[in-house]
């Protein structure tokens, strides 16, 4: 008891002597601060860069779990991005903010320490440095708001509707795809300023099925409109839905985001098209580049919601499916009945999968090339309350005859979704020991 009691008084000292201002902080001194924090919590924290900006600067991510250098199995990865707009700047002090909260809340608070050792949380504070060192401070113009090369980096992804795969992304935009490549994130939000609502997908669409009364409707609209109503009514006024006087209303503080205006190219249907993860758009300030004093206030407002929204991470279900010999397989096709999504979700390179979706009785089939079609319908309660999803893991059998892979549509070959080996996305040690003692099995009976 004295030990544990010593270690909480050593970690309260610890936050304490760290605070951050409500002031914006330049890239120099965002980068002093996140080394800084990177040091004095090394054992939460861990700092890296995905890639640099069109000028060179790096574009930091500071990891934050229980495990900050690694995934763990059964653990889901959660990120947030801001100031993908340079001249949107409170989401890049909102992020800084939550960045200090967490690390000096972390053993003390509940909440923040239940997240942490649950969950692995992200952040990029700045997408796009080089739009916010050349911003004007100003509420409703653009300077600022696209990357050196003028470029609008929330219209540069590719697009499932439009076909644009061949397109030049930029440097922050590739940085960020290939980021994409290494991790297996479920779920994720984008920060913004204009307007105070929660956007989700589709934002585009082609005048297909998914067109439907002005809205572009997803496979997955139920979990999103439940993601975006978790930020807005957490959130101290977004619900009102008429935050902003020059903006319209929005109903409880949400919407579609081509029903609010189509817009081409962008990160949030990228994530979820592409790579398996479920994003809001977050739109957070009316004014663009407020007055510092009012940051103390836009902190108090979001920071409930910021919160709230990565314990959504835990909706849903979460498994790995292994093949006959027990081996956890990358690529098996997992797909929930009546969510006919554009690109099939798959297992990563460690054979997990996470779905998020609300409490029900749900249908789902996994299939994997030489092994039977497995089709089980389970029963998936609701995850955040208790910190995690419904875990539930597919044994899958060979099949008498040779099955081919499960044709996938073209556009989803591109990028590839496959995972490579990086720094913070390691094989796991069970993938190693399952090996291990097939070989041995092997070399036994030959």
């Amino acid at each position: 008891m004295f030990v544990f009691t010593l270690c909480l008084f050593l970690w309260s000292w610890l936050s304490s002597i760290h605070s951050l201002e409500f002031r914006y902080h330049n890239s120099v001194e965002m980068e002093e601060y996140l080394k800084d924090i990177n040091g004095k919590f090394p054992d939460i924290t861990h700092l890296h860069s995905i890639g640099q900006s069109v000028e060179g600067r790096e574009l930091w991510v500071l990891i934050l779990g229980q495990h900050p250098r690694e995934h763990r199995t059964g653990i889901p990865e959660f990120k947030y991005v801001g100031n993908m707009h340079g001249n949107e700047v409170v989401g890049r002090v909102l992020l800084l903010q939550l960045i200090d909260y967490l690390t000096s809340h972390y053993l003390s608070d509940p909440l923040v320490t239940r997240l942490l050792n649950s969950s692995r949380v992200h952040i990029l504070p700045s997408m796009n440095p080089d739009g916010f060192e050349s911003s004007a401070r100003d509420c409703m113009y653009t300077i600022g708001r696209y990357n050196k090369n003028g470029v609008d980096l929330n219209r540069n992804f590719p697009d499932a509707f439009e076909g644009n795969s061949e397109r030049e992304r930029e440097k922050e935009v590739r940085a960020v795809m290939d980021w994409l490549k290494t991790e297996s994130f479920v779920l994720s939000a984008n920060l913004h300023g204009g307007a105070v609502v929660a956007s989700y997908p589709y934002d585009n669409s082609n005048g297909g099925s998914e067109l439907q009364g002005g809205h572009s409707i997803s496979p997955d609209d139920d979990v999103f409109v439940q993601l975006a109503k978790t930020y807005s009514y957490s959130h101290r006024d977004m619900h009102n839905g008429n935050s902003c006087y020059d903006s319209q209303d929005f109903t409880n503080g949400i919407t579609n985001g081509y029903y609010w205006y189509p817009l081409p190219g962008g990160m949030q249907d990228y994530n979820y098209v592409w790579a398996q993860c479920l994003e809001l758009t977050l739109e957070i300030s009316c004014c663009k580049f407020p007055p510092e004093a009012e940051l103390p206030g836009l902190w108090e407002a979001n920071k409930p919601a910021l919160l709230a929204y990565i314990q959504q991470v835990h909706l849903g279900v979460k498994g790995v499916v292994m093949d006959s010999y027990g081996k956890p397989v990358q690529n098996a096709v997992v797909e929930v009945a009546g969510r006919r999504n554009l690109c099939p979700f798959r297992t990563d390179r460690n054979g997990e999968y996470y779905r998020l979706l609300l409490p029900g009785n749900y249908t789902i089939t996994v299939t994997y090339p030489g092994h039977k079609t497995l089709t089980q319908t389970i029963q998936v309660p609701y995850g955040p309350d208790a910190f995690s999803a419904l875990t539930h893991n597919f044994f899958l059998q060979e099949s008498d005859y040779s099955s081919k892979a499960t044709q996938l549509p073209q556009s989803c070959t591109t990028p590839n979704l496959g995972i490579p080996e990086s720094d913070s996305a390691t094989l796991l040690p069970s993938v190693f020991t399952t090996l291990t003692l097939l070989l041995l099995q092997r070399l036994l009976l030959s």
